[in-house]
């Protein structure tokens, strides 16, 4: 079953549409030349029709009882926006040259998340394609990008989009989007899409006039939540499913981040994420590669990973916010909001060990027990991070950790992030340390929506206690104020944290004890007065040794080195690393005794 307008070649299109409650549906055609076609309703509430004479490019709508035109809920395209005409592509014009590619391990992955309309001035997919080599130069080899479903005009986020099948149209459409995928291949880069199954946007949202594709039984912070439970909703579900495939296969994208699985609301026996991973691993077996499901969720619920045997979901990654909580505090000493529940040293130690810190512990900010333990499932299915576009873009400011903290701090958070056996992901220019700040914005054309999200905005930051009105939301200077400076990276400090940055990922990658990803094969501790961070990583004979002093003291330790002899593989004090100069020795003895400088870490192997 395919969803939408399935060109079939020659002229010929097959349209279906779910709406299950209708008497009537008929298409529009409303170019090249207009046309009403009455479709054919099944038993399932799918209505259908094969029609001739439509050639790619033909604009439509779908007509509900005679009277309400809508754009296709399953439109492949929307060249003019949200509220205008669905446009018949032919998919199969495209000439993928990307026969070789391999999926990337998990354990091998280092994400850089994107914004496609801020990442470059064009603000377009292919304008990302010439920046591919600076970032394979950098180490990363998969990019993560915000979603893509057409939203209301053209400067947006992506979580507001309305038509999950259609690419955004000032992005560059299905077009644009498929030349960036397959140029990532032919490079040696995997593409990860976000998608946004809990929820639609607002304008442009005509999906409740074609059938029940919601519920009032639960809510989301953006609505009624998505229908996947209650009556009807296996046309919601297959809506969901075929959606994600169509993104696998027709697109080639290597594996989707699930926005906000939390809001995923299901208490079916069998749950829409489940059936979901089931169809992806079937496709994953048609097509002979690995494509992956990433869940994105604070529940610290490791359920959605581990495997079915064991009653789980089967998805592949699980988001670790708690590690981002922990490091964030640590650096910054922030404690308003989520914040309250992180801010020692050790909490970030117990993230290195066992990836979840809340672990059916008290959380005082939800006043509740919280969370679950997850040790039991290996390190390469968490995804850990410093900043992402939900912690830097939902501040009252944007700010970005680089207006936070010290130069010497960035450089701890970059090594926490990459040493640790997790999957890392960069937000956009972290790498470099963009000063820019990241903001939210959107363009709708509903001024009364405009002004409600203005207020809800106003009201998130007060629930924060940031006093003080955030940025207009609609306003494009904003919007323009956060797209990266490229010209940065190549001066002075911004170039050294990039340089830095390679550094570390070329270490991850080449030092045996760093490459292996497994619980059992680390020791983390922590001296909690001094704010000091202590793991040694071992693989067969080679071990590695890491301290970052989080302190803006300096720190004594004397390490028990049992024996051995030490070297010094990295220091961030180093000149070279526009530090003031080393003062740890460059082999270490069992007699050593360290003086960690302020907000400094220093890495030895044997």
């Amino acid at each position: 079953m395919k969803l939408g307008a399935n060109y079939l070649g020659e002229n010929r299109c097959e349209f279906r549409v779910w709406s299950p409650l209708r008497e009537t549906v008929s298409l529009k055609i409303v170019s090249p030349e207009e046309r009403l076609i009455p479709l054919e309703r099944d038993e399932q509430g799918y209505w259908n029709a094969t029609v001739e004479n439509i050639p790619p490019g033909t604009r439509y709508f779908y007509q509900l009882e005679g009277q309400f035109t809508h754009p296709d809920p399953a439109s492949h395209s929307q060249p003019e926006g949200v509220h205008g005409a669905s446009e018949v592509i032919d998919q199969n014009t495209f000439v993928w040259q990307d026969q070789n590619w391999k999926t990337i391990p998990l354990d091998e992955l280092i994400v850089y998340e994107l914004h496609v309309g801020t990442f470059t001035p064009e603000g377009t997919f292919e304008a990302i394609i010439p920046h591919l080599p600076e970032l394979l130069d950098l180490g990363i080899n998969a990019i993560e990008i915000m979603p893509i479903g057409q939203f209301p005009g053209d400067r947006n986020w992506g979580y507001d989009g309305v038509y999950l099948y259609a690419p955004q149209n000032s992005y560059g459409g299905v077009e644009g989007l498929k030349r960036l995928v397959n140029a990532c291949h032919q490079q040696g880069v995997a593409v990860i899409l976000d998608a946004v199954y809990n929820h639609f946007g607002p304008e442009g949202n005509y999906m409740a006039e074609f059938g029940p594709y919601f519920t009032e039984r639960y809510r989301t912070a953006w609505g009624f939540a998505i229908n996947y439970d209650q009556a009807y909703c296996q046309g919601v579900r297959q809506f969901v499913i075929e959606n994600a495939l169509y993104w696998l296969g027709d697109f080639h994208i290597d594996a989707l981040r699930l926005d906000a699985a939390d809001n995923i609301f299901d208490l079916g026996a069998k749950h829409i994420l489940k059936e979901l991973a089931d169809n992806v691993a079937e496709f994953s077996q048609q097509q002979g590669r690995k494509f992956y499901l990433m869940a994105e969720t604070d529940l610290n619920d490791a359920k959605l990973i581990r495997s079915k045997a064991v009653g789980g979901y089967g998805l592949d990654v699980h988001w670790c916010d708690d590690f981002h909580h922990a490091i964030h505090t640590v650096l910054t000493g922030e404690n308003m909001g989520y914040y309250k529940d992180y801010g020692r040293c050790e909490q970030l130690a117990k993230s290195y060990r066992e990836s979840f810190i809340y672990t059916w512990d008290y959380s005082p900010n939800r006043q509740r027990l919280h969370g679950e333990s997850a040790i039991d499932c290996p390190p390469y299915q968490f995804l850990v991070f410093s900043q992402n576009h939900d912690q830097v873009g939902n501040r009252l400011l944007g700010e970005r950790l680089t207006a936070l903290v010290s130069y010497e701090a960035l450089k701890l958070a970059a090594a926490t992030v990459l040493l640790s056996p997790y999957i890392p992901l960069l937000f956009m220019g972290e790498e470099y340390g963009e000063p820019a700040p990241f903001q939210y914005f959107i363009s709708h054309s509903d001024l009364e929506l405009v002004e409600a999200v203005r207020k809800g905005r106003k009201a998130d930051f007060e629930a924060f206690h940031l006093a003080g009105d955030p940025p207009d939301v609609q306003s494009r200077e904003i919007f323009d104020q956060c797209k990266l400076n490229w010209n940065l990276k190549q001066e002075g400090k911004h170039k050294i944290l990039w340089e830095f940055y390679q550094n570390l990922i070329r270490l991850r990658r080449s030092i045996p004890a760093l490459k292996l990803r497994d619980r059992n094969h680390q020791e983390v501790q922590c001296i909690e007065e001094d704010k000091l961070l202590i793991f040694r990583r071992w693989f067969e004979d080679q071990q590695v040794l890491c301290l970052i002093n989080f302190s803006k003291n300096p720190v004594s330790y004397s390490p028990n080195l049992i024996g051995k002899t030490w070297h010094k593989l990295l220091d961030s004090t180093d000149e070279k690393w526009m530090g003031l100069g080393s003062n740890l020795p460059e082999t270490l003895t069992d007699t050593s005794e360290l003086t960690l400088v302020p907000e400094s870490f220093v890495l030895y192997e044997t």
